[in-house]
């Protein structure tokens, strides 16, 4: 599974507004600047975001943007689906296609674990992480089965997530 540039962009732009926390607006400018992405296109997926509620906007001198929750309540998921929708696998339907069913579990099964991939990482996970030189490879509230931080915490054959 891809994440699209889209969804990038504005996990990072989020993440900028988060590691420089504050109370005060920042401008999209500073965002661009901060973070390396193209101020035309950050404008776009800014205002994505404050349409999901993730982010609030003041107009005017001084204004800019902030986070609408603190980094504690917005995880990755919620950012990716609001500027690609909502983390689903759709596929056609074929009536008569050979392996068909098979396949279709299989996708949705990985788009439901990214899903919750990216349900498990939180603004706040990523400025710690940034913060501490990216330690961990994994979420930092819940580690996903397979991931040397499950394996090293639960060693349970019973145990699912």
């Amino acid at each position: 599974m891809k994440v699209s540039t889209r969804g990038d962009y504005a996990a990072r732009a989020l993440l900028s507004l988060a590691l420089h926390g504050s109370e005060n607006p920042t401008s999209v400018k500073e965002i661009a600047e901060r973070t390396g992405l193209p101020q035309p296109y950050l404008e776009q997926i800014l205002l994505a975001v404050k349409g999901a509620g993730l982010v609030r906007s003041k107009r005017g001198v001084g204004g800019g943007y902030v986070l609408a929750r603190p980094p504690e309540q917005i995880d990755l998921a919620s950012i990716v689906a609001a500027v690609d929708g909502p983390l689903t696998a759709l596929m056609d339907e074929h009536d008569h296609c050979e392996g068909h069913c098979v396949l279709q579990e299989v996708w949705v099964g990985a788009s439901d674990e990214m899903r919750r991939h990216l349900e498990a990482v939180t603004l706040a996970d990523l400025v710690t992480r940034t913060r501490v030189g990216h330690a961990g490879a994994g979420p930092s509230r819940s580690s996903s089965p397979g991931s040397p931080d499950a394996a090293a915490t639960d060693r349970s054959p019973s145990s699912t997530s």
